[in-house]
């Protein structure tokens, strides 16, 4: 098993392993990009220079080359001139935790005859360096659609929360469909992160808005299946929309309908594996249906028995050719394998019980744990190597007030405005 997961990991660009826990820290509330943490000799070394060579003697894009080989948590701590250089762009970047966050205690829900009155966002949007140890809130994503409008809670559904659906494709982060105030779909298009821009932008306007649906990716292209427009309906519980990322100009386009519309109960995560989207019409240990969408044939058939019996939590895949499930009652991470058609077991810790949302990139396993798990009563992140031996599981902590919606696995952002020394 170590070895098939070991394969999907880039060793030069993996998730860093950080301390066993990060403690909480405080985060810079403007637009620009933070000054990095520093290190405690950082004010013995001497300022930097501009035409200082990386490597004396070495023609820098040499250098480079040469310097790409080592850990960029090592060059981080040895000089200014190497911290830069792991930031630019280009330089390959190593993997960081891209968060959707809800301020702790959530702000209320707004007065159902005035909901423009309440302008607190329900959600805001935070990077994790896992070089420096650090947060810093991401640009502010685009008035329109208002964001602000998204809804978590509602007073009609006082057990639970309302979905907040994203996905990662194409190096992006994408949110693809929430829930307004009086319960409507939030987004009539994508709206997208791009870290190599540092910027917001919109996909293709959605045939359909909608919410509750299943959402996932797979090849570079994004699906949204089932779910709830304006009003129920059994056209659109059937469905199914691709959009291609890769292609300039695509649009969403109408794919083989599912063939009831039991999958618009709640919002569900479509799991791209194999070239097929996995999913499955009920969170949790509840029983449940599942189905599998080849993205090839362009066609839906049953999940197997092995693969619906383990599905007892939330699922990510692992550069589309490992699956890992985190049980949410008995705190077990595990893979999927396919020969065998049953989940292998490869973590259990308390830690990981309540588990709502996990990511997988880079040998790593992240995830977002609710209320009663192991994040002290609130959404909490923990990161799991599955590469090492032994496992291990550390816990980032958020930003001071804050609770964890989502968190994602993309490249880091590259800094090119060095007036504040890194």
């Amino acid at each position: 098993m170590a070895n098939n997961i070991a394969s999907t990991a880039n060793s030069s660009i993996i998730l860093t392993t950080p301390p066993t826990i990060i403690k909480r820290q405080r985060y810079n509330n403007s637009n620009q990009i933070p000054k990095l943490q520093e290190q405690e000799n950082d004010d013995e070394l001497e300022e930097e220079e501009d035409g200082v060579p990386l490597i004396p003697g070495l023609p820098d894009h040499i250098a480079q080359i040469c310097l790409t080989t080592i850990n960029p948590s090592i060059l981080f701590s040895v000089c200014h001139s190497w911290r830069r250089l792991i930031y630019s762009p280009s330089f390959p970047p190593f993997f960081s935790l891209y968060a959707i966050l809800s301020p702790h205690p959530p702000p209320p829900p707004p007065p159902p005859l005035q909901p423009h009155r309440n302008h607190h966002p329900a959600i805001q949007f935070f990077n994790f360096d896992p070089i420096s140890s650090h947060w810093h809130p991401l640009p502010p994503p685009p008035p329109h659609p208002p964001l602000h409008h998204l809804l978590l809670r509602h007073p009609s559904f006082l057990s639970r929360n309302l979905s907040i659906q994203s996905v990662s494709a194409a190096g992006s982060l994408v949110l693809l469909a929430g829930t307004t105030h009086n319960l409507f779909p939030a987004l009539p298009r994508p709206v997208i992160f791009n870290p190599a821009t540092n910027s917001w932008a919109f996909g293709p306007n959605l045939s359909t808005p909608r919410r509750w649906c299943a959402a996932g990716a797979c090849k570079g292209a994004i699906y949204v299946a089932s779910g709830i427009g304006t009003h129920f309906s059994v056209e659109v519980a059937r469905s199914m929309e691709k959009w291609d990322t890769q292609k300039n100009g695509s649009q969403w386009e109408k794919k083989t309908a599912l063939k009831d519309g039991r999958f618009s109960r709640e919002a569900i995560d479509a799991v791209g594996w194999k070239g097929k989207l996995c999913m499955v019409n009920v969170k949790g240990d509840a029983a449940k249906e599942g189905v599998v969408y080849d993205v090839e044939e362009d066609l839906w058939k049953e999940m197997p028995e092995g693969m619906l019996a383990g599905w007892r939590g939330p699922v990510a895949d692992m550069d589309e050719e490992v699956m890992f499930v985190i049980d949410e009652v008995k705190g077990i991470l595990r893979r999927y394998v396919e020969e065998e058609d049953s989940w292998e077991e490869v973590l259990e810790d308390e830690r990981l019980k309540c588990a709502e949302q996990i990511s997988a990139e880079g040998g790593r396993v992240c995830v977002v744990c609710g209320s009663g798990g192991g994040g002290g009563g609130r959404g909490g992140i923990f990161v799991v190597d599955v590469v090492a031996r032994p496992r291990r599981i550390w816990v980032v902590e958020l930003p001071e007030g804050f609770e964890a919606i989502a968190v994602h696995v993309l490249p880091r952002m590259p800094i090119t405005n060095f007036s504040v020394k890194v």
